[in-house]
């Protein structure tokens, strides 16, 4: 036998065996979807959770912002609490337990002063609404917002 027929032998076998893939593309497609499936459950929970923190972030806003433009923190209180269970209530977010502070110190501050309140929002969400139905656990957030009292109104 040649040394030119040895590489041609050689270059059939290869080919020959590159070609020859009996079920391969079977068995890489069960190894990637096997690894696709759960990395994209896992975006999709990232994504979920952004959009719950979005919510809860909101809900500190209105909740601010409701407080702000009471005229006593009595009233502040109120409103706040009523525009943050609003917000939370209308984007749909079932939090199994919530905490909603509104600090109206700043009602105390004589007319004339720069003055602020802060609504702070916690809710607590089981993973089980990120993903997938029936996992175990669940994922605090927190948001906080500032929003300033019209310094010229009356306090009281």
């Amino acid at each position: 036998m040649t040394t030119k027929t040895r590489t041609a032998q050689r270059r059939w076998w290869v080919s020959g065996w590159w070609r020859q893939d009996h079920g391969t593309y079977t068995l890489e497609t069960v190894i990637c979807v096997a690894v696709l499936i759960p990395f994209l459950g896992l975006l999709a929970a990232y994504g979920l959770a952004g959009i719950f923190d979005n919510s809860v972030e909101g809900a500190a806003n209105s909740a601010a912002r409701a407080a702000s433009q009471a005229a006593d923190a009595d009233v502040a209180q109120a409103r706040g609490q009523a525009a943050a269970e609003a917000s939370l209530r209308q984007d749909g977010r079932n939090c199994t337990s919530r905490s909603i502070r509104i600090d109206t110190s700043a009602f105390a501050t004589a007319p004339g002063q720069a003055a602020s309140v802060t609504a702070t929002v916690t809710c607590t969400i089981p993973l089980s609404q990120l993903t997938v139905p029936g996992l175990p656990g669940s994922k605090t957030l927190t948001a906080s917002a500032i929003s300033v009292v019209d310094q010229y109104a009356d306090r009281r």
